[in-house]
């Protein structure tokens, strides 16, 4: 275990001050975090990002110049692990923020404890999103078409389950809807989370929506 490990570099970009004033102290009170940036709305956000290149970027979904999304679209903001803040998200802008490569999306009212052990998973490549979000996940997923996927060496009940998964479906239903059996799913998503390099679901449901897996149903 180190001692000198470096302390997690973060900007918060939000326009509302008492809220970035809230953020910062909650995160400086915390062993192993910096808070080195702030910005009041997109475009600085884009600006703050390139000039102090921070580790996280804790950016709102909705702000002045430029939205959340539209700051995570900008290449000098999407190489950065960015943490959507939000106090509401419609699925489809969700979806998107996937698709662009946001690492987590937390909602405000539940952003302290869950934003705090979720950042250094953030930044190992896991995906933070609360319960509440995963469910408008399931919901954009279901609306989700696009173009039958590259295999990644998935086998036809491989890919199957797959589209189950990033649909929301537990692996109890999708064992009744294929009818096979429980210990069969579970057999199947071993295999297909050591192909795609994924070990959650969850992770398995971006991955399909990232990569072209999921078919609306």
């Amino acid at each position: 275990m180190s001692e000198t490990r470096r302390p997690v570099r973060i900007a918060i970009a939000d326009d509302h001050q008492i809220f970035r004033d809230g953020l910062r102290r909650l995160l400086e009170s915390e062993p192993g975090f910096e808070v080195v940036a702030e910005a009041a709305d997109g475009i600085e956000a884009v600006r703050v990002t390139r000039e102090t290149r921070p580790d996280v970027l804790l950016l709102d979904v909705t702000m002045p110049h430029m939205t959340g999304i539209e700051t995570l679209a900008d290449p000098d903001v999407g190489s950065t692990c960015v943490i959507l803040l939000t106090a509401a998200i419609d699925p489809s802008d969700l979806l998107r923020a996937v698709e662009l490569g946001a690492r987590g999306v937390v909602l405000k009212e539940s952003a302290t404890r869950q934003l705090i052990e979720g950042i250094h998973e953030a930044m190992e490549g896991k995906l933070l999103i609360g319960p509440e979000i995963a469910e408008h996940l399931a919901q954009a997923v279901r609306r989700a078409g696009g173009p039958r996927a590259r295999p990644y060496g998935l086998t036809p009940r491989e890919a199957e389950i797959v589209e189950a998964i990033a649909a929301g479906d537990s692996n109890r239903e999708i064992a009744t809807r294929l009818d096979i059996s429980l210990q069969t799913v579970k057999h199947h998503l071993t295999s297909v989370f050591d192909k795609t390099g994924t070990s959650t679901r969850l992770e398995l449901a971006l991955f399909a929506i990232r990569n072209g897996l999921a078919d609306a149903r």
